[in-house]
């Protein structure tokens, strides 16, 4: 498992690197191109390719960290830097989209006359390079943080397509205003991009409630579990963008302690098998707890179990 983790980390280090030199040259390119072309779209597109070094460069960072194991200081490991850079990649995402917005408006009414020739020639050289590098990335996307960059990409393929479009459509009609319209589809495509990233990585940064994990859903299967009597105290929030954590008091009845780890197993069973959740620590009482700021967890009873579940593995005490 830890060979298979070592190789996957290495993966992604490659394919990020590759990417950063890639997208750096194209960066330089599209802007030196686009100004010789007076193109505020394919200037548009170096601004955009130019925030995806940042988020691939800062991707990379995060991969690094996310492979350090846990210590005394980082209990739960690294794996919140890739959230981390995943959402500052979002954030630059958001103010890049004002910014080419702004810089459009001010293209309508001021129009410039553009060479839509370059403007193709650029943006077919940036589809192909943007489409190799997004397909590489898609194959680690089940990350957040690759997924941030891999979305990086295939949004600028599909912004870059448009300007083979947009500049075939100049070329036939002299059409100027065409520029500055497909600058503002790419702005508006950047920030529909960014906008669900932002969304998720901030709920794990603030330790939100995992989106497909419903914590009413959670509470009534755990209390399902036969022998359990009430459900209280429920936390649950990611480590990361693949890994949730819970936390409960479970109140059971007097039974012998045989019974109490099989109610144990059954419910980390539930949570495992039913919502993915693989790291549980259930505190198991005799009666209920005191509920006031939020049952500080001083157990009334005269029984408290503990328990982990981690990858498989299960402990009490």
């Amino acid at each position: 498992m830890h060979m298979h983790a070592n190789s996957a980390t290495g993966s992604m280090k490659r394919v990020l690197q590759l990417s950063v030199v890639a997208t750096t040259l194209y960066v330089v390119a599209t802007l030196v191109y686009g100004l010789r072309a007076h193109s505020l779209a394919l200037i548009s597109e170096a601004g955009h390719n130019a925030s995806d070094v940042v988020a691939l460069l800062l991707s990379a960072v995060a991969v690094q960290f996310q492979a350090r194991p846990a210590d005394e200081r980082r209990t739960f490991g690294y794996g919140r830097a890739g959230v981390l850079a995943a959402f500052l990649n979002a954030i630059t995402l958001v103010l890049l989209s004002i910014w080419i917005g702004y810089l459009a408006i001010v293209r309508f009414l001021q129009p410039v006359t553009v060479q839509p020739r370059i403007m193709m020639v650029v943006a077919a050289i940036g589809v192909l390079m943007n489409g190799v590098i997004a397909a590489l990335l898609w194959k680690q996307a089940h990350d957040v943080n690759i997924r941030g960059a891999f979305l990086h990409m295939l949004s600028d393929t599909l912004s870059t397509a448009a300007v083979i479009l947009g500049g075939a459509a100049i070329a036939f009609t002299g059409l100027q205003w065409i520029d500055p319209l497909l600058s503002l589809g790419i702005a508006v495509l950047i920030l529909w991009s960014s906008i669900g990233i932002v969304r998720e990585t901030l709920n794990i940064l603030l330790e939100g409630t995992p989106v497909g994990v419903p914590l009413h859903d959670v509470r009534l299967a755990m209390q399902a579990v036969e022998g359990v009597t009430e459900v209280h105290d429920l936390h649950i929030w990611s480590v990361n963008a693949g890994a949730h954590a819970l936390a409960s008091h479970v109140t059971i009845g007097d039974v012998a302690m045989v019974e109490s780890e099989r109610i144990l197993q059954d419910m980390l069973d539930v949570l495992r098998m039913q919502f993915g959740i693989l790291h549980a620590t259930i505190q198991f009482e005799r009666k209920g707890c005191p509920t006031e700021n939020g049952c500080s967890g001083i157990p009334t009873g005269d029984v408290t179990v503990h328990a982990h579940h981690h990858h498989g593995a299960t402990c009490s005490h």
